[in-house]
């Protein structure tokens, strides 16, 4: 059985160092190829391609430990949403159109 585990664990580890490698390059190759004719900016290697990923990753992707949360906050949402009146519902909805930007107005009234 344990065998089996660190088969398994290895065979995950070498999918991910392939994964980062390809994806590396891949940043590289599309940096080197847009980024000098475009803007006049210095051509990177390989190791500032990955910098540049994990960089990325701090910055947009965050380390969030729980994949997965959203689909609970979604599950929790729609089950509120089915034990709505309609009257909620469309209170709900005047509301999130305030929030987004949009004006009071129902979508189908026409604009003055």
């Amino acid at each position: 059985m344990n065998s089996h585990r660190f088969l398994r664990g290895l065979k995950f580890a070498l999918f991910a160092v392939l994964f980062v490698a390809v994806f590396s390059f891949v940043v590289m190759r599309l940096w080197n190829w847009l980024m000098p004719a475009l803007f006049g900016w210095h051509l990177i290697n390989f190791w500032q391609a990955v910098g540049m990923l994990v960089l990325s990753k701090i910055l947009f992707g965050g380390f969030r430990g729980h994949p997965g949360q959203h689909l609970r906050w979604r599950r929790r949402m729609m089950e509120r949403w089915e034990h709505m009146s309609a009257e909620e519902r469309e209170q709900f909805r005047q509301g999130m159109r305030g929030r987004c930007g949009r004006s009071g107005a129902s979508p189908a009234a026409p604009k003055a």
